[in-house]
């Protein structure tokens, strides 16, 4: 391989052929003007002749003016070249209810991932209802009221109605429910996350939640045991979808109503400064609203 001159020595040249003086060459590359004298003199050792003919005005001998554009061709063609990717990710934790991020956030998060490549998210998982803080996450959903003494200002982030679902067998074996009267006969799945009295209101019933049998405090749980065949269970549109797509639940009445219960966000304000936050709170915000990647 051809020897080749030092390149600290060639910027040093490069720079004193361009603004013809030393002091100036100092400025640009900051440095000191002995470090490009000294440079230039290392360079005239590598080349064995003189770089300089005349100190005053500055005069550069012929083969220190071929060596100068040489070097400025190619330190242009350099910063020609696009930059390096960096490999600087930012690190994001996001806490959320175990089933808004198994019905919700995840069948969704591909297209966060492949537009923002740079964003680490860190999922982590939230009990539902408990005002409690998730650990020191940067973005957090609850699901609740909305009423949350350890949160300033919660912001809505999906609030959907509820309506009967149950799977088709189940249907089959204890139906017809042709009204909401005839739920008298089905066993009603009850959760706190999803109490009946609201849909029971809109129904014209004056019932009191269910108080026997097994009671779920996680939605996707609740929804197992419809589809299992196990009663009736009140869902949102978002979480039992694909169940209902599939086929492996359907609405057991044409009648919704609204839920006390919606999903929340929660971030400080001061943290919309950090361009990770602010992207996946954005992209989070429209995410819940549009349909999820097919399973």
């Amino acid at each position: 391989m051809q020897r080749l001159p030092p390149l600290h020595c060639l910027q040093a040249l490069e720079a004193v052929a361009r603004l013809g003086s030393v002091v100036a060459a100092a400025d640009e590359l900051c440095v000191t003007a002995s470090a490009i004298s000294h440079r230039l003199r290392q360079f005239e050792v590598w080349l064995g002749q003189p770089l300089i003919a005349r100190p005053q005005p500055l005069t550069l001998t012929p083969h220190a003016v071929q060596y100068a554009a040489a070097a400025r061709a190619a330190l242009a063609g350099l910063a020609a070249l696009p930059p390096p990717r960096s490999e600087t990710r930012q690190r994001l934790m996001v806490a959320v209810p175990p089933t808004f991020a198994r019905n919700i956030l995840v069948p969704r998060l591909a297209s966060f991932t492949e537009q923002h490549p740079d964003i680490e998210l860190e999922l982590h998982l939230t009990i539902p209802l408990l005002d409690v803080k998730a650990g020191e996450a940067d973005v957090e959903v609850r699901f609740g009221g909305g009423q949350y003494a350890d949160a300033g200002g919660p912001e809505l982030l999906l609030a959907e109605p509820v309506f009967p679902v149950a799977a088709p067998t189940y249907i089959a074996r204890t139906g017809p429910f042709d009204t909401p009267a005839a739920l008298r006969k089905a066993h009603l799945l009850r959760s706190p996350l999803e109490p009946w009295r609201p849909w029971f209101a809109a129904a014209g019933l004056d019932w009191p939640e269910p108080a026997h049998g097994v009671q779920f405090n996680d939605l996707g749980l609740l929804m197992e045991a419809a589809v299992a065949g196990q009663g009736i269970a009140l869902g949102r549109r978002t979480i039992v979808q694909h169940w209902l797509e599939a086929g492996m639940l359907v609405p057991v009445l044409d009648l919704a109503a609204t839920s006390p219960h919606a999903y929340w966000l929660l971030y400080h304000a001061s943290d919309l400064a950090r361009r990770e936050v602010r992207t996946f709170i954005e992209w989070l915000r429209l995410a819940v609203k549009s349909p999820a990647a097919p399973r």
